[in-house]
């Protein structure tokens, strides 16, 4: 049985994997690491935990806090510059993301083909995988709500409001929701074609605006419900 935990900016997601498959799958607020004992108390008992953790060295030190009781020490992952068949294109490998290296291994084992990683959460980051594994590297964009809520911040006039998509937006909070969806998408046509002169390019969609965004890519993607999780869950197997 292995805890796999996924350390974001937003949400702390966890699964709990045995044999083929995860038995239990949740998340908690990253402000309430705490959170994360009431959810497990109730489930077998972990013998391996594995996580990713970019929200900061505190947040990874409560998680620790709260697994002691069990008896299971968390082995918390850094971005290797070769691993379960993903070889890292980074400069310095060890300076990506572990939540992008840890979606990247999961897209190469589940998903066969060239592909362009998307997870998009409180950031939106897009990632770019050969078929024979190579990260060629990708980019990193404010998500929908932070590219919002830093307009209201840097400007007197413009207000901090949920809007939704309209193509020719007649509202500010319209136009702010639809201008920030607009560049992801942007961003992901412009990764695909850099990548699909010559080759069939599956787009892969993770994190909690992904079904957002596929509804407006205009095309046929796959979504994936964690992919972190899963490419913990390939790390810890290997």
């Amino acid at each position: 049985m292995i805890l796999v935990i996924d350390g974001g900016n937003s949400r702390i997601k966890w699964g709990l994997w045995e044999d083929r498959g995860f038995v239990a799958r949740g998340a908690v607020l990253t402000e309430r690491p705490s959170d994360l004992a009431d959810a497990l108390h109730v489930l077998p008992r972990a013998t391996k935990a594995i996580g990713s953790n970019v929200a900061g060295a505190a947040v990874e030190a409560q998680i620790d806090q709260v697994l002691s009781p069990w008896g299971v020490r968390t082995q918390w992952i850094r971005s290797q510059a070769n691993q379960c068949g993903v070889v890292n294109g980074y400069i310095d490998a060890a300076q990506l993301g572990t939540d992008r290296w840890a979606a990247l291994v999961g897209a190469h084992t589940k998903f066969a083909g060239a592909c362009i990683v998307v997870n998009a959460g409180t950031a939106v980051t897009i990632d770019v995988l050969t078929a024979d594994g190579r990260f060629l590297g990708g980019l990193i964009l404010p998500g929908i709500e932070l590219m919002g809520s830093a307009l209201s911040r840097g400007t007197a006039r413009l207000p901090l409001e949920l809007g939704s998509f309209e193509m020719f937006p007649i509202t500010t909070a319209n136009a702010i929701f639809s201008g920030a969806l607009q560049s992801i998408c942007g961003a992901i046509d412009r990764m695909e074609r850099a990548l699909s002169s010559t080759r069939q390019v599956r787009i892969i969609l993770s994190g909690g605006a992904a079904e957002v965004i596929a509804a407006h890519l205009g095309r046929p993607v796959t979504t994936a419900a964690d992919l972190v999780l899963d490419g913990l869950v390939a790390i810890a197997s290997a």
